[in-house]
């Protein structure tokens, strides 16, 4: 639960700064707004604005990653195995490829088992 929380605040966080990044002036001149030469809104107080915003949200951005990492590698989740996909052959009969399988891994399947090839590779020899 908290590992999906943070991965919403790295998706915000991650669209922030890329915002704040496009309203930047390549020049440094930012967001190109004229007004009064004093205060925030100027040219020069915009662009020290962005500036900022640009650095703390690169450091959150990074910042998060990391913990998002250490959190993905510590997290232990039980290991489970698909069992619903293991082939059940017979020790007498030869398996035939699934229709979603090719001949190639019935007669691999036929190889790890000892079965002699599938009818129609001959050519390729198998090690009993």
């Amino acid at each position: 639960m908290l590992f999906t929380f943070l991965l919403v605040v790295q998706a915000v966080i991650a669209f922030a700064l890329v915002t704040v990044i496009l309203m930047q002036r390549s020049e440094g001149g930012g967001l190109g707004m004229g007004g009064s030469p004093s205060g925030l809104m100027s040219a020069r107080g915009a662009a020290d604005f962005l500036t900022r915003a640009t650095t703390i949200l690169a450091t959150l951005f990074v910042g998060m990653s990391i913990v998002l990492a250490v959190l993905a590698a510590t997290q232990h989740r039980g290991a489970t195995v698909d069992t619903s996909l293991v082939g059940k052959t017979t020790s007498g009969q030869t398996p035939a490829p699934d229709a979603a399988g090719d001949a190639l891994s019935g007669a691999a399947a036929a190889a790890s088992n000892g079965i002699a090839p599938v009818a129609g590779n001959e050519a390729v020899p198998l090690a009993q």
